[in-house]
């Protein structure tokens, strides 16, 4: 998500020609073609697929997102024991709905498989720890939210469900962002995330609140005008949180993006911060607050 402040882009300029032309300059076009290129991709998957090609498609990008979270963590120092065991772990928490085994039953294999890695590893002893709480950190960051967005899908109607917090998430963030790029003076935590602006918070949250009031009335019936109301502005909270969780974690490594995969938009956790806040929250809303459980 991004909330550049317009005064940035004045700045830059040595005389004002038009304030729109020396906005405009502020977008990166990259942006609109990427999404352009996956958006039909992934609405096909969530829609029309059976629910495991959401699933893999969820293992994909989130293992990418991972290895992102996992290069900045050990940028000089990357255990393929250690890497390939988050990963296994990361695919086990994303596919748990699908099978029998609990939440329970896999911390517990997920803890007996970590204190045996650091047992073996190469890695020097004062880094063993630290490293094993990285990989339990992407088990968290990364696997669990988008285990909820399985989750979701096993819901009554959850192909929907998905697509509502999919679009409401995106609406967030590409409102923020322009927002932000037309009319951002105000900066909302300057320490954290320096280009962050109030306007485009608020740019966020009205494009949200109106795409989820829309997919309510197109395809999301199951939630009522009130649920989708809520979402709207709980979704926007929950993906600035998230945005601003990898903003901390970015800033801490010294980095601008956490990779390159997807032009305009850096790497694959960049397009992800948001999602991996927004997802548990809409799947603990829809399924016991609106009483839709999962089935059994």
């Amino acid at each position: 998500m991004g909330y550049p402040l317009a005064t940035e882009v004045l700045a830059h300029s040595s005389k004002f020609v038009t304030t729109s032309q020396v906005r405009t300059r502020r977008f990166d076009l990259r942006r609109l073609y990427t999404a352009l290129a996956l958006i039909p991709a992934v609405y096909i998957v969530i829609a029309h697929l059976v629910p495991w090609a959401l699933t893999l498609l969820l293992l994909m990008v989130g293992s990418i997102a991972l290895l992102e979270l996992y290069n900045l963590s050990f940028p000089s120092r990357v255990s393929r024991l250690l890497l390939g065991v988050g990963l296994a772990g990361f695919a086990l928490t994303v596919i748990q709905s699908h099978f029998s085994f609990s939440w329970s039953e896999l911390l517990v294999g997920s803890i007996l498989v970590a204190l045996v890695t650091i047992s073996v590893s190469a890695v020097s002893t004062a880094h063993r720890w630290n490293d094993a709480l990285v990989i339990l950190l992407g088990l968290l960051y990364v696997g669990f939210p988008l285990s909820t967005v399985v989750s979701t899908r096993a819901l009554p109607g959850g192909e929907w469900l998905v697509l509502f917090l999919a679009v409401v998430t995106w609406a967030s963030d590409t409102g923020a962002y322009y927002v932000g790029t037309l009319w951002g003076k105000h900066p909302l935590l300057p320490s954290i995330s320096p280009k962050k602006t109030v306007e485009g918070v608020l740019g966020g949250l009205a494009l949200a609140v109106s795409v989820a009031l829309l997919a309510q009335q197109w395809f999301t019936s199951q939630l009522s005008l009130t649920d989708s109301l809520i979402l709207g502005v709980l979704l926007t909270g929950m993906g600035l949180v998230g945005d601003l969780f990898e903003s901390v974690i970015k800033r801490r490594t010294g980095v601008k993006d956490s990779g390159g995969i997807l032009p305009g938009h850096g790497g694959m956790l960049d397009r992800l911060d948001s999602l991996l806040f927004t997802a548990p929250a809409f799947y603990y809303y829809v399924a016991y607050m609106r009483g839709l459980p999962p089935p059994s």
